[in-house]
């Protein structure tokens, strides 16, 4: 038994790594008196529980952590990366095979936005895959309306100032020109909201479609258009260095941590090779159907339940 499991953990920590969910939203939920432990509502986040005790969440038991899983999701365009939207507009849990367990994202993807998102079940994993300390590297197939000067991709690699924001500088290399368009390669550890779209617009250039290729060690390789693939548990636990009872360390996982790309095939024009075509060499184009069979066999069934805003899914 772990010295965590002696003395307890944080009752946040428990909720977000059983995937109810982020450690914000957990505090929350005990700030509005949703939470009890042992039939007591729960007065403050400080609270420590451990495995003996028994947790609900607006009446309804909360499980004990599952073993933590990641999958690979190609996101298409059109679809929102939130658990519900106010607009009415279908998000990317909408579009999740029904056999997915409740998943959160890693990170988001805009509306118009492709690509490859990490999906877990596991709180403690995204919140700490999300942070910027982690400094993973997010890689990008980028599609720009007009010509890059040479100039102005110096100016996205010494970072710019946006509205008084400072953008860290960014790796960027131009693919290939194509008529009115060009294809060019990001990559950035920041990842703020709209980043890569809100740069290029400061030195000229208008995106007009852009996929997500990698993200730290994962990568989309030839999964197809709304597929979803998990994680080998091996995988997962060499690249993020969990301890035997699933955890991850204390410390986040350094930049230089990942030691190699977890997809090794990428399909033809693929994934950080200059694309052949119009598309961006991710194995499938826009509209392309996705692969069938992408979940995995060991995801667990069982009721819907949701989540809250900016979480995931139960089924």
């Amino acid at each position: 038994m772990s010295e965590q499991t002696r003395t307890g953990e944080r009752i946040a920590k428990v909720l977000s790594r059983a995937g109810i969910a982020s450690r914000r939203a957990a505090e929350e939920m005990i700030a509005a008196g949703r939470v009890r432990v042992n039939g007591r509502k729960v007065e403050s986040p400080a609270l420590n529980v451990t495995p003996a005790d028994r947790l609900t969440v607006d009446g309804v038991a909360v499980a004990p952590p599952a073993p933590p899983r990641l999958w690979l999701y190609h996101k298409p365009a059109g679809l929102v990366t939130t658990a519900r939207d106010e607009k009415g507009r279908r998000t990317v849990f909408d579009a999740l095979p029904e056999d997915m367990p409740r998943v959160m994202p890693v990170g988001r993807l805009d509306l118009t936005s492709e690509g490859l998102l990490l999906l877990t079940n596991d709180g403690e994993i995204k919140r700490r895959l999300e942070l910027p300390a982690t400094g993973w590297m997010r890689r990008y197939r980028v599609r720009v309306h007009g010509a890059p000067a040479p100039e102005a991709l110096e100016r996205l690699r010494a970072g710019i100032e946006i509205e008084g924001e400072r953008f860290q500088g960014m790796e960027v290399s131009l693919d290939r020109q194509q008529g009115a368009n060009a294809w060019l390669t990001v990559g950035l550890r920041e990842g703020r909201n709209r980043e890569i779209r809100r740069a290029m617009e400061a030195v000229g250039l208008e995106v007009n479609r852009l996929i997500r290729i990698a993200y730290g060690p994962f990568r989309l390789g030839e999964l197809g258009v709304g597929a979803v693939e998990e994680v080998r548990a091996k995988v997962l636990r060499d690249q993020l260095g969990l301890d035997p009872d699933g955890q991850l360390p204390e410390r986040a996982p350094s930049r230089g941590a990942a030691r190699k790309l977890v997809r090794k095939r990428p399909a033809k024009g693929a994934a950080g090779d200059a694309p052949e075509g119009p598309g961006p060499g991710t194995g499938a184009g826009p509209g392309a159907p996705a692969r069938k069979g992408g979940a995995t066999k060991a995801a667990t069934k069982g009721p819907r339940a949701g989540a809250g805003k900016g979480g995931g899914r139960r089924l």
